[in-house]
């Protein structure tokens, strides 16, 4: 098969998330299809899911997370996601090993110095059992048992040792910054055991339905874990293998349908985060390398951006009731229409009871 062009990767990438054009699918799928969507503020899965879906409403999500049919926690790449109940009792163990060693990381190291781990973590467990407890109140108790030590982080690093999940108001709408996070055993939230074992397999394959084709490194990338490399030798002949245009081998299911180049790529507004921007080592087939350093120098990535002909073209931003469009590349009259037009389809979502204005500014 010939080697598959940036453009076919682009095209299909923008197809398997649902990024071409909007679906009438329910929420509770789209997140199951996307494996986990980063949470780390509790308004950017909103903001995701709206781009993606044709009538999508603030309540679609929050009862979802009332119901506990969908849980935030701390999950890939060691950051807060929302994922399945369902999965998430899978995919916890799975991308443990990329978790555990928070323990020994800077930021905990002195925390748990000196610590009897296993009493610590039977202390967590006692103060947690039947509750769901403000993670500024839990920190307060385990400070009172292990004193001069800082609650804050004695709280993260009970969260490395035990999976916790979050109560359902820290994953609802609104200003974030303040807000009190309630954290429970995940196994009593949830009203089910966690598996005893990864499942790598389950991993890959579900990854590769909404991000392939992709490398090992991209799949690593994602999950935040390594090691993957026997599982896919393992894997290999249930799937299809390919090759990009520098000739390095690509994985995918052998089904998974591979987008013609000239699929039409609409605009869209993306949230900081945005799984389609963070699913791969190499990001080149929807942001350029240039643009990716540009948005480390910002903010290590926790910029939202929009696409224009399906890759990365600016960033835009929320002040007050204006969205402020940055381009980082020219806009033709016709895709500055287009981008204002999609600025203008969002705004309600964001400012539904204010008078808003779009600005897009001049390239310089």
């Amino acid at each position: 098969m010939p080697a598959i062009s940036l453009r076919t990767l682009n095209r299909t990438l923008l197809l398997r998330q649902r990024l071409n054009e909007r679906v009438t699918m329910p929420p509770a799928d789209l997140i199951r299809h996307l494996v986990a969507v980063q949470a780390q503020e509790p308004n950017w899965p909103y903001i995701g899911l709206w781009t993606r879906l044709t009538d999508f409403r603030h309540d679609d999500l929050a009862a979802l997370l009332r119901d506990r049919t969908i849980v935030r926690a701390t999950m890939i790449r060691r950051t807060v996601h929302l994922a399945d109940a369902a999965d998430y009792r899978w995919l916890y163990p799975t991308v443990r090993p990329g978790i555990e060693p928070t323990l020994r990381s800077i930021y905990l190291r002195d925390a748990v110095e000196g610590l009897d781990i296993d009493e610590f973590a039977m202390a967590g467990r006692e103060l947690l059992t039947g509750k769901t407890v403000s993670r500024r109140e839990l920190g307060k108790q385990l400070a009172a048992r292990f004193p001069n030590r800082e609650p804050r982080v004695l709280v993260h690093a009970l969260g490395v040792i035990h999976p916790l999940l979050h109560d359902a108001d820290a994953g609802a709408w609104g200003a974030w910054r303040g807000r009190s996070v309630s954290v429970s055993l995940a196994e009593e939230w949830l009203g089910a055991p966690l598996t005893p074992a990864p499942q790598p397999e389950t991993l890959i394959r579900r990854y590769l339905a909404a991000y392939g084709p992709a490398t090992t490194a991209d799949i690593q990338e994602f999950a935040g874990v390594t090691r993957l490399a026997p599982v896919m030798s393992r894997l290999r002949p249930e799937l299809r293998v390919l090759h990009d245009d520098s000739g390095r081998e690509l994985f995918d299911l052998p089904d998974a349908p591979l987008a013609d180049p000239d699929l039409p790529a609409p605009v869209r507004f993306l949230p900081a985060f945005d799984n389609s921007c963070l699913g791969h080592r190499d990001r080149t087939r929807i942001i350029s390398n240039e643009d990716r350093t540009r948005i480390a120098k910002i903010a290590s990535g926790g910029v939202p951006f929009y696409l224009v002909d399906g890759f990365v073209h600016g960033r835009w931003d929320l002040e007050g009731s204006t969205i402020r469009v940055t381009p980082w590349h020219p806009l033709s009259k016709s895709n500055e229409a287009a981008v204002r037009a999609e600025a203008e389809h969002l705004l309600p979502v964001l400012a539904p009871d204010e008078p808003g204005k779009i600005i897009i500014e001049t390239r310089r």
